[in-house]
């Protein structure tokens, strides 16, 4: 690979969009959108990746409605789990990479520490069932891939947490936020930059022996450092933004706050694998909060 070719999906959603940024330099990135490419025709997706015969295909797109894909199960298995089947069956084709994107809803949320990558899964809802319905399609398909479970993520740009908080505290004096449900809130372009890293990691193992970053394919969990609650989570936002003597924030559990779609109470992930294998470390997430609030 002494120029890969990147072929992204989603570029328009959280972590696209920051992806489209971090992957520049390492080779040409064909960033693809819905008008460009619909993720739902599976044949014209396979058409699509023959024709562009990417190295490595990175695919961030997902049906992330929680708490719709519960009534819209098929085109969230569509998304989530035959999609990322598709990329995995041309990887495999080819020789390329897949890097693919899962989730802490793979969990059942019943343990008391951290999860690591071994544990066992056990989702509590459509949206997890799909998400591991497609990590099992690409381990499958025996392609070369970096499955990256993350959690909790936010952005600048998209539906997220942050910016539900932060449009909220515009408009109301008091916010209820659930304080029984824990993770780690992961900042988008720490994703991206993370990623970004682990590719050019590979890439420069592939110039001088091909093949010498097979066995590092595989699941990685992949979020910000530490632990906390939504509440706690809520109240650091509008610190961040200086607003928090504008709007009182009070917790509440998570019974009180009835959702479609069942989450789990641990949403924690250990970092432990990435950090030993790529030597990779993401900022605590009270430090990468702020500095997306500095960002232009």
């Amino acid at each position: 690979m002494l120029r890969m070719t990147i072929l992204l999906t989603g570029v328009n959603g959280q972590v696209g969009f920051e992806l489209a940024r971090t992957l520049q330099g390492l080779g040409r990135v064909i960033a693809v959108d819905r008008n460009a490419l619909d993720l739902r025709d599976l044949d014209r997706v396979r058409n699509f990746v023959r024709a562009t015969k990417p190295d490595v295909i990175v695919n961030p797109a997902a049906y992330t409605a929680v708490d719709e894909a519960e009534d819209q199960r098929e085109e969230s298995h569509r998304l989530n789990a035959e999609l990322p089947e598709v990329f995995a069956e041309e990887c495999a084709r080819t020789n390329a990479w897949l890097v693919h994107y899962s989730t802490d809803y793979v969990f059942d949320g019943a343990k008391s520490s951290p999860y690591v990558e071994s544990d066992a899964v056990a989702p509590l809802n459509v949206y997890g069932e799909t998400k591991l319905a497609g990590e099992r399609a690409i381990a499958r398909s025996g392609c070369r891939h970096l499955i990256l479970r993350t959690s909790w993520v936010y952005g600048a740009r998209g539906a997220n947490f942050m910016r539900t908080i932060l449009r909220l505290a515009e408009q109301r004096p008091e916010l209820t936020v659930v304080a029984d449900q824990f993770g780690a809130p992961t900042w988008s372009r720490t994703i991206a930059e993370v990623t970004a890293n682990m590719l050019a990691q590979i890439a420069a193992a592939e110039r001088s022996k091909p093949g010498a970053f097979d066995e590092r394919s595989g699941v990685y969990h992949l979020t910000n450092g530490g632990r906390t609650s939504w509440y706690e989570f809520a109240r650091e936002i509008l610190r961040v933004w200086g607003c928090e003597d504008r709007t009182r924030i009070e917790p509440i559990p998570a019974s009180a706050y009835p959702v479609r779609a069942r989450r789990p109470f641990n949403s924690c992930l250990s970092n432990e694998k990435l950090a030993a294998t790529f030597g990779l470390a993401a900022p605590d997430w009270v430090r990468a909060l702020e500095l997306c609030a500095q960002q232009d």
